[in-house]
């Protein structure tokens, strides 16, 4: 639960087609408390790898008190 009342659920989603099964990473927002509708997104294990190691340096960055990093590189996820 975040501070303005979101809940972030992450799951793994997995389908079973016959000759390709399918595996996810999900994260589901819900709606805020004034009614906002959520958003979720389906990520693969590298795009759920990449916004983790993100989160995780900003989250560094922001408790630091430190300005963001600048834009990110070209070949960078943009989440």
């Amino acid at each position: 639960m975040t501070t303005c009342g979101r809940r972030i659920a992450v799951r793994c989603l997995r389908l079973a087609p016959v000759h390709r099964p399918i595996t996810r990473v999900t994260l589901d927002v819900d709606q805020d408390q004034g009614g906002e509708p959520g958003v979720w997104a389906a990520l693969t294990a590298d795009e759920a790898r990449d916004l983790a190691h993100l989160l995780l340096l900003h989250a560094g960055l922001a408790g630091r008190g430190t300005d963001t990093l600048g834009p990110p590189p070209k070949s960078a996820l943009s989440f």
